[in-house]
């Protein structure tokens, strides 16, 4: 007998995952993916070439195709990768903006962007790898 508002059990039910962020994290990096390919579009100067863009923007896309809460290594890849963005878009947007005293370039202005889009999506990856460790000691 099934109580109303409940969901069925079995293979579709979905249940939360305590700590798990990762679908904000799929989102930050869909966001970012596409914000550096019109960065890159637009005449942007990036810190990685048009390839390298290109081929960062997929990767981003494929680890946020890839993560779900019962596959626990693209969360610790997802860390990495949301780092390795921060640095180097932070890094970045620092030698822009040191270069020029410019805040209204646009190269600064999507260096600067993408960085603080990263360094949120570290936030969350972080606590998701941080739920997957006390995910034995959660009742």
């Amino acid at each position: 007998m099934e109580i109303k508002g409940e969901l069925p059990e079995g293979p579709m039910r979905h249940r939360p995952v305590a700590h798990y962020h990762g679908d904000t994290v799929r989102a930050l990096f869909v966001i970012m993916a596409v914000v550096m390919l019109i960065a890159e579009t637009t005449g942007a100067s990036l810190p990685l070439s048009t390839l390298g863009i290109v081929s960062f923007a997929v990767v981003l896309m494929v680890a946020a195709g890839i993560a779900n809460p019962a596959q626990s290594w693209i969360h610790y890849v997802n860390v990495v990768l949301a780092v390795f963005g921060a640095i180097s878009f932070g890094l970045y947007a620092i030698e822009q903006y040191r270069a020029t005293h410019d805040v209204l370039t646009p190269t600064f202005l999507y260096a600067e962007v993408l960085a603080l889009l990263f360094l949120t999506s570290v936030y969350y990856a972080t606590k998701t790898v941080r739920g997957l460790l006390l995910r034995p000691h959660l009742s």
